[in-house]
């Protein structure tokens, strides 16, 4: 075994060093932050940059705002109803075909035409793809969101934990 080998036992911890009890302490007189100047004094705050301008004041403000209320759709459109097997879409189908994200409300827009009878599940229809959708024989189903009718859950890192 040499010097370098050593190592404390498993599961020991090394106390806490105590500075500025004198010099008997081994952290005597200046206690470990040198001699003179402004950080060997009393408390420096995080930032500061000896008066200059700091960096978080330096940097310009961000203009508006990220509504945390805000309801966001993944959107399917008619030409790939159209092609999608199958007499019965809701957004456990589409998911599974991959043509819709896993995650989020679906929405059915109206791009492209739908030539067959089908029936539709999704959260939110434009006016067009309700239109084209029933003018073709099929069915349309509003479907509740998940949060319930008003307004979803906030979001984000300042509205997580209340």
């Amino acid at each position: 075994m040499k010097v370098h080998e050593l190592q404390p036992a498993p599961g020991s911890n090394t106390r806490r060093r105590r500075v500025g009890r004198g010099i008997g302490g081994h952290g005597g007189k200046t206690a470990g932050r040198g001699s003179k100047g402004q950080r060997a004094r009393s408390r420096v705050p995080v930032g500061f940059e000896g008066g200059q301008m700091p960096l978080q004041r330096r940097l310009p403000k961000l203009k508006g705002f990220t509504n945390p209320f805000r309801v966001a759709y993944v959107v399917v459109n008619l030409d790939a109803l159209e092609a999608f097997d199958g007499d019965e879409a809701t957004p456990e189908t589409l998911r599974a075909r991959g043509l819709v994200h896993k995650r989020g409300l679906v929405k059915v827009l109206g791009r492209g035409e739908l030539t067959r009878a089908l029936t539709v599940r999704a959260h939110a229809f434009s006016a067009s793809a309700e239109a084209a959708i029933t003018g073709a024989g099929g069915t349309v189903e509003v479907l509740a969101p998940p949060f319930g009718h008003g307004r979803p859950p906030a979001r984000g890192n300042a509205l997580t934990n209340r």
